[in-house]
């Protein structure tokens, strides 16, 4: 169940809430190998541990993009809104990889609802997503992500 549920009415009252922070999720060499498969992309500081080591991040890391696309389930972890018809994500404004995520790392994200905008049949929503990584002051995301809901 998210931390916050909503109706249609009051997502539109909520430019600048803050939504808290999700709980940790650990990144496996396992979920970045399948991330490798599904993407093609089997660059060594990513699949190849042994070699890895002696690179320049010292393991194995996540793809950007794989730690991008944790956005889906941590948001499910923070929000939602009832009553509506459809729930889609609409894209990204900005992003931007600040920190490699070397397997092994705990991850979480803080999210905070900065503008909600009325759309054609329903309402769009920016959301200032940070990743964080444990332990480390610098994240691994910072990325603006857009979803609308409609009546």
């Amino acid at each position: 169940m998210p931390n916050l549920v909503v109706d249609f009415d009051t997502l539109l009252t909520l430019s600048g809430k803050d939504l808290g922070t999700t709980d940790y999720r650990q990144i496996t060499q396992d979920q970045i190998n399948q991330f490798a498969d599904a993407t093609d992309d089997q660059q060594w500081i990513h699949t190849d541990p042994e070699r890895a080591k002696d690179g320049p991040f010292g393991a194995p890391i996540a793809h950007g993009f794989l730690t991008l696309s944790l956005i889906i389930p941590f948001w499910g972890e923070l929000f939602d809104v009832e009553g509506v018809t459809t729930k889609v994500n609409y894209g990204l404004d900005k992003v931007r990889f600040t920190s490699p995520v070397k397997v092994g790392s705990k991850v979480r994200m803080q999210a905070t609802i900065a503008d909600v905008t009325e759309v054609k049949g329903g309402a769009q929503i920016k959301v200032n997503a940070t990743i964080e990584i444990e332990g480390q002051e610098r994240p691994a995301v910072v990325a603006e992500f857009l979803a609308r809901f409609y009546k």
